[in-house]
């Protein structure tokens, strides 16, 4: 099967506002790249694309050797969609969506491997942060708080099959200065 991880991922200057107490502008900029970075290798031997509004992260894209899919202005649902459905119209069958902020993603694959939606949640199940899904069924993603249900309900609208995995290392995303205890040992 055709399968393609897309990464979107957010300007690294602005990514992480809410980490501001915790730390400064470059040490957020700086672990945005590297979290992202460890996304994109997690997905081999999978094609990457980052989907993204920023020169300067499809420069960095292009650097860790992911294709890169602009979309100014679209915001994160839209960029996602557009993304999809590129990868859709090369002829990918399914799509891994993975955002650019898991500090603990090492494997991606086998996400793949089921024939409906596969949703990995956040590990507070609220969130989104690992999605599969069939490139051409028309999905429609609805990421912000409460992802994981309307996810869940959007595959069921289509009549797709859900799969829900809460794996520990994909769950572990960083929004909050709490979220970055696993952030040392895995980036650092």
């Amino acid at each position: 099967m055709n399968v393609a991880v897309l990464v979107p991922v957010k300007a690294f200057r602005d990514a992480k506002l809410r980490l501001a107490p915790a730390l400064d502008g470059p040490a957020r900029e700086e672990l945005a790249r590297m979290m992202a970075e460890r996304v994109v290798r997690a997905a081999a031997p999978l094609p990457v694309s980052v989907v993204c509004d920023d020169p300067d992260v499809a420069t960095w894209a292009r650097s860790v050797g992911a294709d890169v899919i602009a979309r100014p202005g679209r915001g994160l649902n839209g960029a996602v969609s557009d993304g999809v459905a590129r990868l859709a119209a090369a002829g990918v069958e399914r799509v891994v969506v993975a955002h650019g902020d898991l500090p603990l993603a090492t494997r991606l694959a086998w996400v793949a491997a089921f024939d409906g939606v596969t949703l990995v949640p956040d590990r507070h199940d609220d969130g989104t942060n690992v999605i599969c899904v069939p490139a051409a069924a028309g999905f429609r993603f609805r990421y912000g708080p409460g992802s994981f249900r309307r996810h869940s309900a959007e595959a069921r609208r289509i009549g797709l099959a859900v799969r829900v995995v809460r794996e520990p290392q994909l769950g572990w995303d960083v929004d909050l200065p709490g979220d970055l205890a696993a952030v040392p040992a895995a980036c650092g």
